[in-house]
């Protein structure tokens, strides 16, 4: 896997809710498929090619379904049309099994999903299943994007690729600065262990990171090449930290970040050239 060649359009990601905060941690955390669409216009004037979206129960707990997902969809679309890929999450949160993982991703058939190693690949024993969903998302068209909490993770899933797991020739990928912890903050020098050398190089790769260094931990992705996740799923807080207002915040943060590094902005056309495989 060769990585892309520098400087290329940064491509900036909202997860403007994941599967835990709730409007107590901050009130301007969507929840409903019409507070997801309004964020996600939001973010898109501020310069964000995708959202990565969680849906919710009604008590505003995590939840994986179909139907849920496709009403978001439907009200994000119905917002900004195809100037945002919109990306749902098949993350388990320690309630759903591989298996209710995989099925709600072939049920939704997204544009695109996001797809923890940790929680789909628990051990040996789910390649076989996990590979064939790759299978059916290139046919399908599914653009997949494999969550790395671990340098250790980068090693396995280039394992599976050169053993003919994985059918992408350039699998996006999302390196993760450290974990959903009580007071956790990144900071930039947590990409050093995904980039060192012998390690794996993803062609297309994004950071996200946690606390009020968000901005610091993407830029720093960006200027050797890789992409940027940011939002409320992660961090509230903007670089000065100060409480941001709203998503659209912190994206106008790494928008400005980027481009005050001389780096562009990636808009969804350009996310979906570089996902073509």
């Amino acid at each position: 896997m060769e990585a892309v060649s520098f400087p290329q359009p940064v491509v900036i990601a909202v997860a403007p809710n994941g599967g835990r905060r709730i409007k107590a941690d901050h009130p301007a955390i969507p929840l409903t498929p019409r507070e997801l669409a309004h964020t996600a216009a939001e973010c898109l004037e501020a310069g964000a090619a995708m959202i990565h979206a969680h849906v919710r129960k009604p008590d505003g707990t995590h939840l994986l379904d179909a139907g849920a997902y496709r009403d978001a969809i439907a009200a994000i679309h119905g917002v900004v049309g195809d100037r945002m890929v919109i990306q749902i999450t098949s993350e388990a949160l320690g309630i759903y099994t591989p298996a209710e993982q995989r099925s709600v991703v072939r049920e939704v058939k997204p544009e695109a999903v996001s797809l923890a190693l940790r929680e789909l690949v628990l051990d040996d024993s789910e390649e076989a299943a996990f590979a064939d969903l790759l299978a059916w998302m290139k046919r399908e068209g599914v653009a997949p994007q494999i969550i790395l909490y671990a340098p250790e993770e980068a090693v396995r899933l280039d394992a599976m690729w050169r053993r003919g797991l994985v059918p992408f020739d350039r699998i996006p990928v999302l390196y993760v600065f450290g974990r959903y912890t009580v007071g956790q903050t990144s900071t930039p020098a947590d990409l050093l262990p995904f980039l060192a050398p012998g390690m794996p190089r993803f062609a297309h790769w994004s950071v996200c990171a946690f606390g009020q260094h968000e901005t610091a931990c993407v830029t720093a992705g960006a200027l050797l090449g890789g992409h940027a996740r940011v939002g409320f799923e992660n961090n509230l807080f903007r670089p000065d930290g100060t409480l941001a207002d709203t998503n659209a915040d912190l994206v106008s943060s790494v928008a400005e970040a980027v481009r005050g590094c001389g780096l562009t902005v990636a808009d969804a056309d350009d996310l979906r050239c570089f996902s073509a495989d």
